[in-house]
């Protein structure tokens, strides 16, 4: 009887942990966009977004222009954030004057951010956005609400694409070769 009873709890748990991790894992579904924020889709403008950065000035997608832009959202905590950033960094390092710039905006603590450089440098500048239910990213299309995701602006300051998740160098590459104007 204590076999069985032990028995039917460990299935009980045993489900009840499969149906939580299958909604901790399960494939991001769109989120409702919050009332006031409009997301910019592709061939829209993008808008004229500030952000504040480590050294305290401010940078912002209008002294970006004249170049391609790829914007990537990313946090410290962030297991394939941190995956992608070698990637990130050896991409930017390879534009020259010309190429594709590459911002990287941090959505997480100046302190978690600041720590995380201070192990891993990238060669492409970090802007800073406090986390919150309207933060840039939303207004740039995550309607998935994850990280990273990543935007490519054309020269013409459109969007181009959208990507949400890491990305790998041969992903990187075709990703803005197929999207670049």
């Amino acid at each position: 009887m204590k076999n069985t009873a032990l028995l039917l709890m460990i299935a009980v748990l045993g489900g009840v942990a499969g149906v939580l991790l299958g909604r901790q894992f399960a494939a991001p579904t769109p989120s409702p966009t919050p009332s006031g924020v409009n997301q910019v889709q592709t061939g829209d403008p993008a808008p004229a977004l500030i952000w504040r950065t480590l050294d305290g000035t401010q940078t912002g997608l209008g002294a970006l222009q004249g170049r391609p832009v790829l914007i990537n959202y990313w946090a410290s905590w962030c297991g394939p954030c941190i995956r992608e950033m070698p990637v990130l960094s050896a991409f930017a390092a390879a534009q020259g004057e010309s190429g594709v710039q590459v911002l990287g905006v941090a959505v997480d603590r100046e302190a978690s951010v600041r720590e995380f450089l201070g192990r891993v440098p990238v060669s492409y500048p970090i802007a800073l956005e406090e986390p919150n239910m309207a933060d840039s990213s939303i207004m740039m299309g995550n309607d998935q609400n994850v990280l990273p995701f990543s935007v490519l602006i054309g020269a013409d300051g459109r969007v181009r694409a959208h990507k949400f998740g890491d990305f790998s160098a041969s992903t990187l590459q075709s990703w803005v070769s197929a999207n670049a104007p």
